[in-house]
């Protein structure tokens, strides 16, 4: 799968992820625990990058997404496919929490 693939893909699964937690967020009531939902946010975001990697045969440790295998700071699969895909989990951390907040 091409990163930017994946990057469409995790962004569907994570807006769904998203979805269940905001229904979630009508049986909460205290404010703590309103805000814990991003904690569960952010360990959904690891999970399916984790889950997605696994079924794509993609190693998180190996370095063969890297564009620029040449260079000695070479980036993990896990550090390139974190980098272009955080940008996804901003906006939608960004969304789950004004629905927290209200």
């Amino acid at each position: 799968m091409h990163i930017e693939e994946f990057r469409a893909e995790l962004e569907i699964r994570l807006r769904i992820e998203k979805e269940y937690l905001v229904q979630e967020l009508s049986s909460i009531e205290s404010d703590q625990d309103r805000l814990e939902i991003l904690s569960k946010f952010n360990i959904k975001y690891k999970v399916l990058v984790q889950r997605m990697a696994d079924e794509e045969g993609i190693d998180l440790e190996a370095s063969d997404l890297n564009e620029n295998n040449s260079d000695p700071k070479n980036l993990s699969n896990g550090q390139v496919i974190l980098g272009k895909t955080m940008s996804i989990y901003d906006r939608l951390a960004d969304e789950l929490y004004e629905e927290i907040i209200q």
